[in-house]
This record gives structure tokens, C-alpha cells and sequence, in this order.
């Protein structure tokens, strides 16, 4: 399936309150690559194994044509997360991945923040954002995402977007070199609904 912005001239390109959600570009290599080494120590307990090598320009570039690439095909989509201050800072970044359609209607959620900008809510928000064109754009029924059981910071990202505990997985995924437990959530479209509506009427 190829979307609008299928043409290399155009990304996709979300805009938020505080942040901006956009595909990776060759310009972002420094500033990728400075964010993720210097947050290795941080990410590591929490991502698979990687090094220094995985940090190389070359690495970087097939990232980003891959990145494009999937979007056009809407298979994934691999966001940056930016700074909406006119500085375009980068400050993490979301994964949607392995999108089914027919029957199950489904995405993987995942993401990264880089540590100086931990726990200012940037990801919560950034969620949000994803989760709109998820449900809106992509319009698909389901959303998942799985995290290890002592990721408590993870847990409120995921609960302030009306995500629900559905689930426990064993040796799950491969982090940081072992095989870890997971905690699954997941978030329909019709409590993601209801949920947007609830908190627009607590603040209004």
C-alpha cells in the first residue's frame, strides 16, 4: 500500500504540543548518534545488545532507507522524536512495527527516550501522538506493547494512554544479551475512545 507521502520529497510529519514525530533523515545522524552514546548506560538494561559499531554512519544510513521504505510499504514506521521549539532536538524515538491487517487489525508499540530528557512526560505525550495516527490514520483495532516487569517508568507511559495489563510473557524478548520476562499491554480502539473522551471531560 503506498500512502501520500510515499514520494521521497515528502515525510510523514506529526505535530504536538511540546514534540514532533517524524521519519529519520541522513541529518539526524549526529544527533542520533550522540543522544544514543550517550545514553548507552541508561538504555541498556532495557534494549537489546549493541555497540559502538552499531552506531557507524553506514548503519545509519540503511536505518533511515529502511525506515522509508517500510513506511511506503505500511508494514512499520519508525519515528524520531523532536523538540517543538524551533530547535528540533532529539530526544528519543517510537517504533511501530509488525502491522497486521484482515482479521487482526494490529500493532506493535514500542519506544525509546534518551536520558537527559527522562521523565519530563515527553514520551507520554509522544505516545499520544502515535496513537492517533494509529487509530486515525493507519486505522487499525489494536495496539500492543510489552515491557520488563520492573520498567515502572514504562508502565506510566503506557497507562496514562489508557493502555491495559492484558498479559505476562516468559523469556519474551532478548535484552541486553538474556532472555527477559515481559508484562503485555494492550489498547483497543474503542477503549482508546473512551478514554480520550474521559480525560477531555476531567479537564474541560
Amino acid at each position: 500500500m503506498l500512502w501520500p507521502w510515499s514520494s521521497p520529497e515528502q515525510l510523514i510529519h506529526l505535530r504536538g504540543r511540546r514534540i514532533s514525530l517524524r521519519l529519520p533523515q541522513m541529518r539526524d545522524y549526529p544527533a542520533w548518534y550522540q543522544l544514543r552514546r550517550q545514553s548507552h548506560e541508561f538504555l541498556k538494561p532495557f534494549e537489546p545488545r549493541w555497540t559502538e559499531a552499531d552506531l557507524g554512519r553506514r548503519v545509519f544510513s540503511m536505518r533511515v532507507r529502511r525506515a522509508r521504505q517500510e513506511a511506503e510499504q505500511g508494514t512499520d514506521y519508525t519515528f524520531f522524536v523532536f523538540l517543538n521549539d524551533g530547535t528540533e532536538t532529539l530526544v528519543g524515538g517510537i517504533t511501530l512495527s509488525n502491522i497486521r491487517r484482515r482479521a487482526a487489525q494490529f500493532v506493535n508499540l514500542g519506544y525509546w527516550m534518551g536520558q537527559p530528557y527522562a521523565g519530563q512526560g515527553l514520551m507520554t505525550e509522544a505516545v499520544e501522538m502515535a496513537l492517533r495516527f494509529i487509530f486515525e490514520t493507519l486505522d487499525l483495532h489494536r495496539a500492543h506493547a510489552a515491557f520488563l516487569p520492573h520498567n515502572t517508568a514504562s508502565r506510566r507511559v503506557l497507562e496514562k494512554n489508557g493502555f491495559i495489563e492484558e498479559g505476562f510473557a516468559e523469556r519474551y524478548l532478548q535484552i541486553d544479551g538474556r532472555w527477559e520476562d515481559h508484562v503485555l499491554m494492550g489498547l483497543t480502539r474503542e477503549r482508546w475512545e473512551s478514554f480520550r473522551l474521559t480525560r477531555h471531560n476531567r479537564v474541560a
